[in-house]
């Protein structure tokens, strides 16, 4: 990919950016401006692109940063005695699948995902929910790929015991690939 090139496939990847950055968030108008503040960043910055580097995976790495200084920008806030309050966004099941059954165990591994530690959630969500790579979160992170793995391990045992269901060990949780499939 050139620098070129990145103005042109932003609008295509403009709703798995949307929804990244829901999830990541868990509100409508903060996953907003997460993808508003990432994209400008990335514009601005498009003359600095490697010719390699995937235009998705840039884009999650900044919405990942931008992510990042808005929850230091709010632990701050949150001293000084302003803190915006908003209520979290019901994520939505596939609209496909309308069984009730599969929209309560949706709704909670949505909810268990949500109550894990930062870090591991949000390998969680770049992993099993976006489908990169283990190697394609520890670049976006900016981590060591043995970190992501040992995140995600971790991640998937800690749903799997929030969900208390035997089936659900942590190498038997599925990604959002198996659910299409």
């Amino acid at each position: 990919m050139s620098g070129e090139d990145l103005p042109g496939m932003l609008s295509a990847m403009l709703p798995r950016l949307w929804g990244f950055a829901l999830r990541l968030s868990g509100d409508e108008y903060d996953a907003e401006e997460l993808v508003h503040k990432a994209s400008l960043r990335a514009l601005k910055r498009v003359h600095q692109l490697d010719a390699g580097t995937s235009p998705l995976s840039l884009m999650f790495s900044m919405i990942y940063l931008v992510w990042v200084n808005e929850v230091r920008t709010r632990n701050v806030r949150k001293h000084s005695g302003f803190e915006r309050d908003g209520d979290f966004l019901e994520n939505l099941t596939n609209p496909v699948d309308s069984r009730a059954q599969t929209h309560t165990m949706h709704r909670q591994i949505i909810d268990a995902t949500q109550r894990l530690p930062e870090a591991q959630r949000v390998v969680m969500l770049l992993v099993a929910i976006e489908g990169m790579t283990y190697q394609q979160a520890a670049d976006i992170l900016e981590v060591p790929i043995g970190t992501v793995m040992g995140r995600l391990s971790r991640a998937r045992q800690a749903v799997g015991a929030m969900l208390g269901d035997g089936a659900a060990s942590s190498t038997q949780l599925k990604t959002k690939k198996d659910y299409i499939a």
